[in-house]
């Protein structure tokens, strides 16, 4: 059969998963065949907490596989401090399990005319069609932001103009002079957090680097941003990449054109999920007054001391504000030493506060009673914010988290970056300062660039228009390829 059957590999982490799982819906409404695979763990969890059958029921044209888990961590959703594990054994192991999908026939489906692979996965792709001496079109997709992806690629650059290494504690201040784009924006803290000396987990600064560099031999290169967010990175990239895709933000890009397609109320609708929800914080908000309430969540990765938690917890009281906390079973480490909470803190969570394990965050951000996002600024949270307006406390905790968190407040002015700083004299006065000081400030701007995002998705828009060209690209290059 022929036409064009595009094969889709994320890294096994929610957040590497989850814009990938947009870009499949966004493929399969355009009536392309897509292969989604999933190693058998991250599968299960969407089966579990996702819905994951809906979609299959939704596109006759998306169909799942999967793969052993190429890691002894079975059920971990790749927290910053094994997540180099998982993404280096998923490197190694991978190849032999792809092998048997891409050589597979069926009367029903067209054989693979193009694999759209994780770029953290390097020359995965590449390597293997080389080795079956098949004729594919490979496109990586960069799942980080624009704005970080650009300072990886440019990392050994910065080692010849001896910005790099970072020299301890008394350099992360230092200014970085000779980044295109980005000259005199960031300091060494604020470069990704491979960067740094002893840092989380096992993926050095190298192999990064030379990961980054495995994208040069793809034939197109997707990224999940628009252009009116990122333009003077994107014109950077596009020096040495000039098949670039922006079609960002993906989660709005998606529900427009489900809305547009099915109709607003028909549309089907998808918990891409890795844990169980609890909507009882939906209509605790439903109580709350418009933009009250502070909305925390460190997302899927990250882990705090109980020391953290607890500087935290203290300055969200001692704000004053309401806030709900997604707080993850796994997000504190050594806390079985001491689970007593003093009783002010405990008086004020109950007065003000809510603590679910898990919460629809696009929901929850889109809802009227959120005033502010204290976040660990990772590019799918980012991005969600941006689309609802939502102003945001940064504080990131790996990757491209740090460089994030500095355009959040430099760039595009739409909150604070916390980053190495965890105090409760600060997050108090943060909070106020973005809920209520400067509360007009950082919204006019959250609001500018909501709009902005909106605007990128519509028809005529740069993300819209990229789309197309997108699926022009992947239907002409497997007319080539069949």
């Amino acid at each position: 059969m022929a036409g064009a059957h595009v094969v889709m590999f994320p890294c096994p982490f929610q957040g590497h998963v989850q814009p990938m799982l947009k870009l499949a819906e966004l493929l399969a409404l355009h009536h392309l065949h897509v292969t989604f695979i999933n190693t058998h763990s991250i599968h299960n969890r969407l089966t579990r907490y996702g819905d994951i059958q809906s979609l299959s029921a939704s596109y006759p044209t998306l169909h799942f596989n999967t793969i052993a888990d190429c890691y002894s961590h079975g059920n971990h959703t790749g927290s910053g401090d094994t997540s180099g594990d998982i993404i280096l054994s998923t490197t190694l192991h991978a190849k032999p399990l792809l092998r048997n999908i891409l050589l597979a026939q069926s009367p029903e489906i067209p054989k693979v005319t193009c694999i759209i692979q994780d770029g953290i996965l390097g020359s995965l792709s590449n390597d293997l069609a080389s080795e079956l001496g098949i004729r594919i079109t490979i496109i990586h997709f960069r799942t980080s932001s624009p704005c970080c992806f650009w300072p990886y690629f440019w990392l050994p650059n910065l080692f010849k103009t001896n910005e790099l290494p970072i020299r301890g504690d008394e350099d992360m201040d230092r200014i970085i002079t000779n980044m295109p784009g980005m000259e005199n924006l960031l300091r060494c803290r604020d470069l990704p957090s491979f960067c740094r000396p002893g840092a989380k987990g096992n993926m050095s600064i190298d192999w990064v680097s030379f990961q980054t560099q495995q994208s040069l031999a793809a034939d197109a290169l997707i990224l999940n941003t628009f252009e009116e967010l990122d333009r003077l990175v994107l014109s950077q990239i596009r020096l040495h990449f000039p098949k670039v895709y922006t079609l960002g933000p993906l989660h709005h890009h998606l529900n427009v054109r489900k809305a547009e397609t099915n109709g607003a109320n028909d549309a089907p609708s998808f918990r891409s999920s890795f844990f169980e929800v609890d909507r009882s914080c939906m209509a605790w908000l439903d109580a709350q007054a418009q933009g009250s309430v502070l909305y925390v969540s460190f997302g899927t990765s990250t882990i705090v001391t109980r020391e953290e938690l607890m500087e935290f917890w203290h300055g969200l009281v001692n704000s004053k504000k309401r806030f709900l906390w997604v707080m993850r079973p796994d997000l504190v480490v050594g806390r079985e030493n001491d689970d007593r909470i003093p009783e002010e803190v405990e008086e004020g969570t109950k007065e003000r506060g809510l603590m679910v394990e898990w919460a629809p965050q696009e929901e929850v951000l889109a809802h009227k009673a959120i005033g502010g996002f204290l976040t660990h600024s990772g590019w799918n949270s980012t991005l969600e914010s941006l689309v609802a307006g939502v102003p945001m406390i940064c504080w990131p905790y790996f990757a491209d988290q740090q460089v994030n968190s500095r355009f959040v407040s430099e760039v595009w002015k739409v909150g604070l970056d916390m980053k190495d700083v965890c105090d409760r004299d600060v997050v108090e006065k943060m909070v106020n300062d973005l809920m209520v000081h400067r509360r007009d400030e950082f919204l006019k701007s959250a609001q500018a660039m909501a709009m902005l995002a909106h605007q990128s998705v519509s028809p005529g828009g740069s993300s819209h228009s990229s789309m197309q060209d997108l699926i022009h690209y992947i239907k002409s290059v497997s007319k080539e390829n069949n």
